[in-house]
């Protein structure tokens, strides 16, 4: 038997019932006057027609109810809530992030997503978006057994690019079915990166093992059937010293360039007289010029541009760009060095008036160990790092290298720097000066 407070909790109180007649107010109206029509007309006894009407209230009563706005839109207002809480949560991602439902079906991404896999539709099967195999299977995997999986693809067209997805089952609230996430990491950087690095190795033994095979071959000659000739043994001699000249600067090189790369996130904050550093280094080369019959024309001498650096490693950026321009410009007898501050960076350019550089050799000439030809520069010492040694000092600088050059016009090479603060350079004019 219910208890009082359940008796009391059915019976209708007064707002109640008058908000039941409110929301019934066309029925009940409707029924008193159908019934006052069979009462006028004699079908029906005024006590009959007082039975129907309650039992036309009791029925309309028990009737289940429309229920409230607020009530119908609840579980919507809730799912609003929770989807605006993921995307929030998935734009703050670094990684492509797809969200889906057990069948696959995607239910949110965020905007590295759209930019990684192009045009995503909430409600389509992620196989119109994502279309690797392996990790497809992957998701039919996760949803089946909710275990967490991994799958390294590759994908090769418009261009190579590496990806690792991530798939784990989840729960994005409480009475939520159970989603599936999938989380995108692209590694092409990080496999170019070791791909770079295992070129490297190769290469550098292959330019160590070289020379060190033909002193080798010459050293046995020499403990061999040269041993009493003193002509060939002089001849051998010399080729011996070249070799040990050329690994020695290949070692110099790659302990140079292993020193840049290390200290790569620390800006250089000495005063250098770019102007007065290129005069130098054009002097100190100008015996390999007139070697080579060679002119090196020096511009704007008289000039003071002062840039912020490291004196030792802007000295190799130039030492580099005019010995390059002088080895393989020889053919135009003449090299210009230039130091210009008439735009937004003081700038370092070097010209040859050489044989000039074809076009789709450009883009690689600051790679280690490329060369436009191997054995043309292999004859002139060439050791295939002084460019990258060049960009590595100018990238360290907050500077850049650009290359211009076409066939039979010669090669331009242009290296810009950062200007020193003004307010210092003002300093060191008055104190030369006074």
């Amino acid at each position: 038997m219910p208890d009082p407070e359940t008796r009391q909790s059915r019976k209708p109180t007064i707002p109640a019932a008058l908000e039941f007649l409110f929301e019934a107010r066309w029925t009940v109206g409707a029924a008193v006057a159908l019934l006052t029509g069979f009462l006028i007309s004699g079908r029906l006894r005024p006590l009959e027609c007082a039975l129907a009407l309650v039992v036309i209230l009791l029925a309309a009563w028990l009737a289940p109810r429309r229920r409230a706005p607020e009530a119908a839109d609840a579980p919507k207002a809730a799912g609003d809530a929770l989807s605006r809480q993921l995307s929030a949560i998935l734009s703050g991602l670094p990684d492509p992030v797809l969200v889906l439902d057990r069948r696959g079906a995607i239910t949110a991404f965020n905007a590295h997503a759209l930019a990684a896999l192009g045009e995503i539709r909430i409600g389509e099967p992620v196989s119109f978006s994502l279309r690797i195999p392996e990790v497809l299977e992957a998701v039919r995997g996760v949803g089946v057994s909710g275990a967490p999986q991994k799958v390294l693809y590759v994908e090769r067209v418009p261009v190579e690019r590496w990806r690792e997805a991530h798939i784990a089952a989840a729960r994005l609230g409480d009475g939520a079915g159970m989603a599936i996430v999938v989380a995108l990491r692209d590694l092409t950087e990080q496999r170019r990166s070791e791909r770079m690095r295992g070129d490297f190795v190769a290469n550098a033994s292959h330019e160590l093992r070289t020379p060190l095979a033909s002193l080798l071959g010459f050293i046995e000659t020499l403990q061999g059937p040269a041993r009493n000739d003193p002509a060939a043994r002089d001849r051998f001699l010399e080729i011996m010293r070249s070799q040990a000249n050329r690994m020695s600067r290949l070692i110099d090189d790659l302990l140079s360039l292993s020193r840049i790369e290390l200290k790569a996130h620390v800006r250089p904050r000495d005063e250098v007289d770019l102007a007065a550093l290129a005069r130098s280094v054009a002097d100190s080369l100008s015996p390999l010029a007139g070697e080579r019959g060679v002119e090196i024309d020096v511009a704007g001498a008289a000039e003071t541009v002062t840039v912020r650096g490291d004196r030792d490693e802007l000295t190799r950026v130039a030492e580099n760009l005019i010995e390059n321009a002088i080895k393989y410009g020889q053919s135009g007898a003449r090299v210009e060095v230039a130091v210009r501050d008439d735009g937004p960076a003081p700038r370092l350019v070097v010209r040859d008036f050489g044989p000039g550089i074809a076009p789709e050799h450009l883009p690689r000439l600051t790679e280690r160990f490329y060369r436009v030809d191997v054995s043309d520069s292999r004859d002139k010492g060439g050791t295939g790092l002084g460019l990258a040694l060049v960009k590595h000092i100018l990238q360290r600088h907050g500077g850049r290298l650009t290359i211009e050059s076409a066939l039979g016009e010669g090669a331009v090479f242009t290296a810009e720097l950062q200007r020193a603060p003004a307010a210092k350079q003002g300093e060191r004019f008055l104190k030369r000066a006074s």
